[in-house]
């Protein structure tokens, strides 16, 4: 028996497909073939993105009839956003010592510019 892997956010905006589809249904619900006409996939292929999407709680799935209508869950990305802040902090430090370096560098060896 072939467990699979628990799909979390990261995993669905990893593959460009899914994050367009994010992007397609972020301003209105679209049912999937609506989807599907925007990829040069099949309708499966876009069901299977959508699945994965569904999985990782970044859309909801209504059955209206019998169309299915996908809407897109974007407050999820907020675990995105988090991750990304934790390392935010070392960037800015980071980036400040590489200017003072910078600084201290050209105080000791300034630049001479040409006169033109």
């Amino acid at each position: 028996m072939t467990i699979s892997p628990k799909r979390d956010v990261f995993h669905a905006i990893a593959d460009p497909t899914r994050r367009e589809i994010i992007g397609l249904i972020a301003e209105k619900p679209l049912n999937l073939n609506s989807i599907a006409q925007n990829f040069d996939m099949t309708r499966s292929a876009v069901s299977q993105h959508v699945k994965i999407l569904s999985e990782c709680g970044l859309v909801l799935i209504t059955q209206k009839g019998r169309e299915r209508y996908c809407e897109a869950k974007i407050e999820k990305l907020n675990d995105v956003t988090d991750w990304v802040a934790q390392y935010r902090k070392v960037w800015e430090t980071r980036f400040d010592a590489i200017d003072n370096l910078l600084l201290e560098i050209n105080k000791k060896n300034p630049i001479k510019r040409k006169k033109k």
